[in-house]
Parts: C-alpha cells; structure tokens; sequence
C-alpha cells in the first residue's frame, strides 16, 4: 500500500528543507560559526564567507563591530582565545595579515579578480610578493605594506571604494633563525621586494609602483591613475596608448629637478630646461643630447626625457637624498591606526628584552627612525625606479603584460631574477669556511 500524505505535509518538508539549506548559507549564520570553539566547523564556515567575496568580510566586520573596534582602540589588549580565532577567520576571508585594521578584501585568482574588475569598473591593484601576504614572515617590503599602508584609514578606504584587489607570490620569502646560543633566537626574512602594479579591467598595465611608499604618495599615485582613467572612455586602455605614462614621467623628472635646487645640489650638464611656467620654474625638462637635436622624432623625444633620470641619478648621493627625504616627511607621517598596530607588534618586547627602556620613549624613537625612512625609501623608489618603469612602459614591447614586465621588474630592477634560485645571497665566489658554504639542499 502506498502511504498518502497531504499537501501541506509536503509543504512543511519543503519548508524545512528551506530553512535547513538557509541556515547554512546564510552570511551571518556563518559568520557566527566562523568563531567556533570547533575547527572544523568554523573552517567549513571560513570557506564559505569567502567564497561570498567582499560580502562576506563585510558579515564579519558587522557581526564583530564592537569587538574590532576595541582592539584597534586598545592596541595593547590581550589577545584572548575569542580574538585570536576572529582574527584567524578575518584574515582567512580577506587574506590579508592583520585585516582587522585594513577590511580589504584580496582576490588570489587572478581571472575572479578581472571578472570583479569588469562588473565593477574599477581598475586592479596586483601586489606581487615574496611570501604570502596573510603569513607573519612574508618579505619586509609586505609587512610594511599592511602596517603603513593598509592600516592607514585614508589608504584603506580608497583601495576598498575604488580598486579590486589581487595579490599573487612571486615565491617564498627566504627565513633565517639565529641562535644565540644560549636559549635565544632570532628569526627574520632575508632579502626580497615587492611591487604593486596598476591594471586595467583585462589585466594590462597602466602603472607600477615599486618598494614601499608614504601613506599619502601611495594615495596621491593610486589617485593619479583614477583621474587618467576618468577622462577616457573606459579603462580599457594600454599605458603605451594614454599621454599618462609620459606626462608622469616628466613630472617626476621635474619634482627630482626641483628637489635638487632646494637642497642646494649641483644640477648635472647633462640636463637642459625645456619649458618653463610664468614664475620661471621648470615644467619640463630633457637629456640634453637629445633635446637639442635638430632632427625631431618621436624617439628622440622619449631618449630626452628617459634619459633625464640617469642624469640626475648621477649626481644624487646619499647626502642629497637625506636632504631631499626631508622634503617629503609629510608623505611618510603614520596614521594612529598604523601606529597602534605598531605599539601592538613592539611594546611586549620593549618590556620583555629591553626592560631598561621606557615603553612610551622607545617607540617615540622607533617611530621617528622609522618615518624618516619611510620619507627616504619614497623618493628614491619615485625617482630611481618609478622612472625607470615608466620608460620600460613607454618604449619597452609587452610592457603592458604584467606577468612579462614583472619578470623584468625582480631581474633588472629588483635584482633577483628568477633563474637565481638563492636570492643573490649565495655566490661561488665567496669562500665561507663552511663544508658545503652551508647550504643545506
């Protein structure tokens, strides 16, 4: 006999069938699990936010509004179980180190990054690294990058309004422990930069902006692009095709040119005004063999104001770069949301292994070092090699394929080429007294 059942027997089932597959889906149900006392469970949950995309961090950082905003107000909290396993689940969804601070979303497939680009309209910051960014002991420049940068409220908020983010590993950061020999360690990263590249909706390069920058250069750049896409049609473009690339090129020219003159240091021979503004300073200026030849193409014009940065570079020492770093020490001031991640990461050693030192003093000096380089490291990654890029993207063929231009990014630029399977920190040259030189393959 077969049973019977009603209609509205199958209607309940239908429903709970419903409510069961709700439960399991629903963003802020699995926020909740997220946090669970069982890994399993809040793995499975963790997966699954993801998944959602930024709406899925975004769950999170509502579910755990209260909680967030009290570590970032009290930095030096203590980390108990329940922020340790939301921290986990914030910087697995976003991974990103430290996200609490930052709330960026970072795409790690590149094809669901454009796909996001393409619907949005917004251009894609590609950060390429050694290591991996939601890791502790991803390379220096990185773990810079998420203190400095990402923390900063301004920064972040621009690069979660108006950018897609994607982050991809060029290949391990190289660790070194060092044993004191007494029961004391050390461990570190060695060696290894980073680069973040500017990309259209199909992944083609518009700009890079390699090493570490100040908060507000890093912004002033990432505004600089948005304001070149603004007035084309789309952001469909080639660097090679837009003006953008060479107008940047020539400001940054003149910016050195000009720090130069405020520093009081010698202006090269090499270098020749070429246009000036109605107060008689600079707007342009040109590698004199090439300006002043009296055959006009279009690749004398780019060998004039590519050749510009070599000349300058020739005569900036340390000295001048000091000097002109203290031009800039507004571009590197830390906001109180980096500083705070800061004290977090420094105080509980000040105390711990140099007790001598008062906390508060230590990371006033620490801080004031450190912005001083921050300065430092911007004007000579914008002046050095932020030139350097932009003639590659001028002249250079497939300079607008990112995976090309990297390559020549981390060889010529960087160093550290990929055929170079020890970072340049092994070199059969130099004898080390050690059997083997102390490799250990």
């Amino acid at each position: 006999m077969r049973p019977k059942f009603s209609g509205s027997f199958f209607l309940l089932l239908l429903l709970l069938a419903a409510q069961t597959l709700f439960a399991t889906t629903n963003p802020k149900t699995l926020a909740l699990k997220a946090v669970s006392e069982n890994s399993a469970e809040a793995t499975l949950a963790i997966a699954e936010l993801r998944a959602l995309g930024p709406a899925g961090l975004n769950t999170l950082f509502q579910t755990y509004e209260s909680e967030i905003n009290e570590q970032v107000s009290n930095p030096l909290l203590a980390a108990t179980p329940e922020w340790q396993r939301l921290s986990t689940a914030l910087d697995s969804v976003s991974q990103q180190k430290d996200s609490y601070l930052s709330g960026l979303y970072w795409y790690t497939d590149f094809a669901q990054a454009k796909a996001a680009a393409r619907a949005s309209g917004k251009p894609i910051l590609s950060l390429r690294l050694l290591g991996k960014l939601n890791e502790e002991y991803s390379c220096a420049n990185s773990r810079f990058f998420r203190t400095i940068l990402y923390s900063n409220a301004e920064v972040s908020k621009l690069l979660r309004e108006k950018y897609v983010l994607f982050w991809e590993s060029e290949r391990p950061a190289p660790r070194v422990t060092i044993d004191f020999g007494d029961g004391r360690k050390m461990e570190r990263t060695l060696t290894g930069n980073s680069i973040h590249y500017i990309l259209d909706s199909n992944g083609r390069v518009i700009d890079a902006l390699p090493g570490l920058y100040g908060p507000a250069a890093f912004m002033r750049s990432l505004n600089q692009v948005l304001l070149a896409l603004k007035e084309t049609s789309n952001n469909k473009v080639l660097a090679a095709a837009l003006p953008y690339p060479r107008a940047r090129l020539n400001e940054i020219n003149v910016a050195w040119f000009r720090d130069i003159q405020k520093t009081g240091g010698k202006i090269p021979a090499g270098l020749v005004v070429v246009e000036q503004n109605s107060e008689g300073q600079p707007t342009a200026i040109s590698a004199a063999p090439y300006a002043m030849t009296k055959v006009y193409s279009e690749a004398n014009m780019l060998k004039a104001i590519i050749g510009a940065p070599a000349a300058l570079g020739t005569i900036t020492d340390q000295e001048t770069w000091n000097k002109i770093a203290q031009l800039h020490t507004a571009d590197a001031q830390l906001d109180e949301r980096s500083i705070g991640l800061i004290k977090r990461q420094t105080q509980r050693g000040f105390q711990a292994y140099s007790p001598k030192l008062k906390p508060d003093t230590a990371l006033k000096a620490l801080l004031q070092k450190l912005q001083a380089n921050i300065a430092l490291d911007t004007v000579r990654n914008d002046y050095l090699f932020h030139t350097k890029l932009y003639g590659w993207l001028l002249t250079e063929k497939d300079s607008a394929d990112v995976n090309k231009l990297n390559q020549k990014v981390y060889a010529e630029l960087f160093l550290t080429p990929a055929s170079d399977p020890w970072l340049g920190l092994y070199s059969a040259d130099a004898y080390t007294a050690l059997a083997g030189d102390g490799l250990i393959q």
